[in-house]
């Protein structure tokens, strides 16, 4: 079971798609990065990952746990 996982992870701003239908698994203990150019969505990626701003759409569970419904102070308190 991954540390961190999303799936169908969605964001509009407006009729812009900032992060569409994204997917991620982080491995527990494994150092992990994400590249991409300006605009594609980095960002964005992580504020959705830590609740800084809700998603449209999908679901992000850390450590076997949905964290939806935390506040992001309570997120980044987890790890």
């Amino acid at each position: 079971m991954p540390l961190l996982a999303a799936s169908g992870l969605c964001k509009n701003f407006g009729g812009i798609k900032a992060v569409n239908d994204a997917k991620l698994e982080v491995a527990k203990g494994s150092i992990t990065g994400l590249i991409g150019p300006n605009g594609a969505g980095k960002t964005t990626l992580f504020n959705l990952l830590s609740n800084f701003i809700r998603p449209d759409q999908g679901r992000v569970i850390f450590d076997g746990e949905q964290i939806q419904q935390l506040q992001p102070y309570q997120i980044a308190q987890q790890g």
